[in-house]
């Protein structure tokens, strides 16, 4: 069926768009012939007007007369310039020129010989012409009408008008469709596509060409045939030419224009017709395929359902034996139930009570956490205070009671410490507002080299302090800010502490609107595995027993509450730096608001 349709079907598609492409190349062509036929009559009756002008008639009479040249050669110009024709010229009956409306040109046709014209011919034996070829003297195609010059019913010379047809020809380049118009020779002399000119659609044959040669029609052009072959499909009239991009196949529209002995021509490229069918065959393939797949899958799916029946009457018989089966086990599986609801009630109750005993725990971890808190930031004055009171009954037991006494101010001086210590252990839960002020780091720093001298000592550390005197206040809290510096310190000494190496170097320097300080020492240094976690609260490196692992983390929070950043990192020539960085006060200085 496919087949039948391919073959069969294809053809009518194809005669179907045919018939569309040739109505469309007749209106084409009956466009073509009317304008055509138009703008020839618009000058067909001006020969034999201008024939009868008194102007005419004097100089046909007395054809040697300069004076009444020069006045035919100025009408016959002012004339061709009015009607914009391509030229109107005046012979003798021996086919001379003797006027003309070029006649100041260097194309001008006076003293030009046209006898051999046929349109000169007709004329001349007294009935009107109409000719066209290429001009011998101008070069330029135009159609020629002639007329007798008759007076007292003698013929005594002929009239000549030449139309030039290069605005119709203008109009048909680059249309869809292609327009020629051939002689009776079948020689192209008006085409749309300019590479078709002078070629000809009928073979040349000797007898053609004499014919050509002896009206001169197209003057020294090289004529040539056409490549082109014809065909006929579907009723139609094909025409296959060859280019130089290759052939293309036309449908052939043609019309002859008896009068003038033309036949004009008009090329519907097939391209798109031929498209548009195989695009509808191909469519109409697909919908025949389309409907076998429906079909096909329709009695497949016919199939599937008496299958499909069967064994669901099968299933059915099958369920209700095991219908009767599950019926026994359902009844002993809710007595189970029963009982595994009656458990659940006992552990959700168990859960409620292990919940409110976490509840409580995670208090008492709270209270633990606050409680290693203050036994850490105490235990630093504590041990301070313990030394200066060694040191003290020292100096009683020698005599140097001055200074034992600078002792005590020191010891009391701890004690206050301890006291602001306390009042300040809210920094993690300090309001966001709460007032900060200007301080002066060289300040902060010479206390906390007091407060960390001891343990200095212990460790046999040396530490270097590198402060750019340019360095402006910070903006912090005085008494936090020695807390973290001591905090830093301490961990620096305990990180040197039985090395080779046990520098600690401390420097302060502004950045931008950021003052950094950097405590760098000569220790182990901080893996890259811990170093994100040891910030965190209860987090220690250290032996057991010898820290709680808050100091990082309240130095953390401090710093930035006070806007700033803590942060650590490896030195390229070894051991750990912690940067500091707080916001500079500006030129604001004073007491820091504790």
């Amino acid at each position: 069926m496919g087949i039948v349709f391919a073959v069969h079907g294809g053809e009518i598609i194809l005669r179907r768009y045919l018939d569309g492409a040739a109505n469309q190349g007749g209106t084409t062509l009956r466009l073509a012939v009317a304008a055509l036929e138009g703008h020839l009559r618009r000058y067909e009756p001006l020969p034999a007007l201008i024939a009868d002008q008194p102007t005419i008639e004097a100089l046909i009479q007395s054809p040697n007369d300069p004076i009444l040249r020069h006045d035919t050669n100025l009408y016959l110009s002012g004339i061709n310039a009015l009607l914009k024709s391509s030229d109107i010229y005046m012979l003798t009956m021996d086919g001379e020129t003797i006027a003309a409306s070029n006649y100041d040109l260097p194309t001008s046709f006076i003293g030009q010989n046209f006898s051999y014209r046929p349109y000169f011919q007709q004329a001349a034996a007294g009935a009107q012409a109409r000719f066209y070829a290429l001009g011998t003297t101008s070069a330029k195609r135009g159609y020629y009408f002639s007329s007798p010059i008759q007076i007292a019913g003698r013929t005594l010379g002929v009239i000549v008008f030449k139309v030039d047809i290069d605005t119709i020809e203008a109009s048909w380049v680059g249309g869809d469709a292609r327009i020629f118009v051939s002689d009776p020779e079948g020689i192209i002399f008006m085409t749309g596509t300019p590479e078709w000119l002078y070629s000809a659609v009928l073979p040349l044959t000797p007898q053609r060409l004499a014919r050509t040669e002896a009206s001169r029609r197209y003057s020294d052009a090289a004529l040539k045939e056409l490549p082109l072959t014809e065909s006929t499909q579907a009723g139609h009239r094909l025409m296959t030419v060859g280019d130089k991009d290759g052939s293309r196949e036309y449908l052939v529209s043609s019309q002859l224009m008896p009068e003038a002995g033309w036949t004009v021509n008009v090329l519907t490229e097939t391209t798109l017709a031929r498209a548009q069918a195989q695009t509808v065959m191909v469519a109409g393939l697909l919908m025949l395929c389309l409907a076998g797949l429906g079909l096909a899958i329709l009695l497949q799916r016919r199939a599937r359902l008496a299958e499909r029946l069967h064994l669901q009457a099968k299933a059915q018989s099958e369920l209700e034996s095991r219908v009767e089966e599950r019926t026994a086990d359902l009844a002993r599986v809710n007595s189970r139930i029963e009982e595994e609801i009656a458990e659940r009630r006992l552990t959700e109750q168990q859960l409620r009570q292990t919940q409110a005993d976490l509840i409580q725990a995670g208090k008492l971890a709270g209270l633990g956490q606050m409680s290693a808190a203050l036994s850490h930031e105490f235990n630093q004055p504590l041990a301070a205070a313990k030394t200066y009171t060694d040191s003290a009954a020292v100096l009683i037991e020698r005599g140097r009671l001055e200074e034992a006494n600078d002792n005590i101010r020191r010891i009391s001086a701890l004690i206050d410490r301890m006291a602001s210590i306390s009042r300040h252990l809210r920094n993690f839960a300090r309001k966001p507002n709460e007032k900060l002020g200007p301080v002066i780091l060289e300040d902060v720093i010479r206390e906390t080299l007091e407060i960390v001298a001891a343990r200095l000592k212990a460790a046999d550390a040396e530490l270097l302090l590198d402060l750019d005197p340019q360095v402006p206040a910070v903006k912090a809290g005085f008494v936090r800010l020695q807390q973290v510096l001591v905090n830093i310190i301490t961990n620096a000494a305990d990180a040197v502490e039985g090395l080779e190496d046990r520098r600690i170097a401390l420097s302060v320097r502004p950045e931008g609107d950021m003052v950094v300080i950097e405590v760098r020492d000569r220790g182990p240094g901080v893996q890259a595995a811990i170093r994100e976690r040891i910030f965190d609260p209860f987090f220690t490196t250290k032996g057991v027993g010898k820290g709680l692992g808050l100091g990082l983390s309240i130095s953390y929070n401090i710093v930035k509450d006070f806007g700033g950043s803590l942060s650590v990192d490896d030195d390229p020539d070894g051991g750990a730096v912690f940067r500091i960085a707080l916001p500079a006060a500006g030129a604001i200085l004073g007491q820091a608001a504790e």
